[in-house]
């Protein structure tokens, strides 16, 4: 209930009840595990939408990764909502300060439900490691103690700043952030048209320098078989309360219409008809 995704949920249900409740629709955040989570339970109907990190949606619908062979056709993307950037922290001893150090280091990179792990899979190409990283399974909440312990030397994340996590793991023992090499980001950002470069803003966390760095779209996601009256719905309400949805969560805070719809078009599942209906009349698309 700390992270983000729960937070942002809640910020949205908050900002657009009213207008669902007048057409007969109920809005409600519920904890989950993560994006992977998500995507399986959208596709079984126990969820009507869910935040999933675009490259989750990517291994998804293609059928590849943790879904091998066996792709969720059903997904539909219904709105790009903000950048979930590549977020590594490193324990101060341990001499990472790019991404390719984490060669034969102890990487803590989550939980299957959740979706760094799938990102690590996209990205760790890319890094040339001299030896393979040495990867762990740690729930977020036990990857502090964890780095500061030394069991692990980096935890990585992907998440959308600020993030309370990585406060509290900067604050806890002696650690720095863990930069991506420019080319990196450029041939990650080149070969995956859903993954979004920004900055992470470290004068959040009272540090001097900014970190490039790269990663995929929060993205809120329907099946195929959701009802598309109460697709349009939210998505209407959505674009209605904008402004007030920036001032209520700091990760929504460049919330802007036409760049929310044109990271939803190159999302990796079809856009959901009813929200395109919707997009046409706001004359966002053609």
């Amino acid at each position: 209930m700390t992270a983000v995704y729960y937070s942002v949920a809640k910020a949205i249900c908050q900002a657009i009840f009213s207008e669902l409740k007048e057409q007969g629709f109920w809005c409600s955040p519920e904890t989950t595990p993560g994006s992977a989570y998500n995507v399986e339970r959208i596709a079984s109907g126990e969820l009507e939408f869910g935040i999933v990190q675009s490259d989750v949606l990517f291994a998804a619908y293609k059928g590849i990764g943790p879904w091998d062979k066996k792709p969720v056709t059903a997904l539909r993307s219904v709105l790009s909502l903000f950048p979930e950037l590549v977020t590594v922290v490193a324990r101060a001893d341990a001499s990472i300060h790019l991404l390719a150090d984490l060669a034969g280091k102890r990487v803590s990179i989550g939980s299957l439900a959740a979706g760094p792990q799938t990102t690590w899979s996209f990205i760790s190409p890319s890094l040339d490691l001299k030896t393979p990283a040495r990867l762990t399974e740690l729930r977020q909440n036990e990857t502090t103690s964890a780095l500061c312990a030394g069991t692990i030397d980096a935890s990585f994340f992907v998440v959308a700043h600020p993030s309370e996590l990585v406060s509290r793991q900067l604050a806890a023992c002696p650690s720095n952030f863990v930069a991506i090499r420019q080319s990196v980001i450029d041939e990650l950002v080149s070969k995956y048209p859903f993954y979004a470069r920004r900055f992470i803003p470290t004068e959040l966390y009272n540090l001097p320098d900014i970190i490039p760095s790269v990663g995929p779209v929060a993205t809120l996601v329907a099946s195929d078989s959701s009802d598309p009256a109460m697709v349009a719905a939210i998505v209407k309400a959505i674009m209605a309360h904008i402004a007030e949805l920036k001032m209520a969560h700091p990760a929504l805070a460049d919330l802007d219409a036409e760049q929310m719809v044109a990271q939803t078009l190159t999302a990796p599942a079809p856009l959901h008809p009813a929200a395109a209906g919707i997009y046409r009349d706001l004359g966002l698309i053609k």
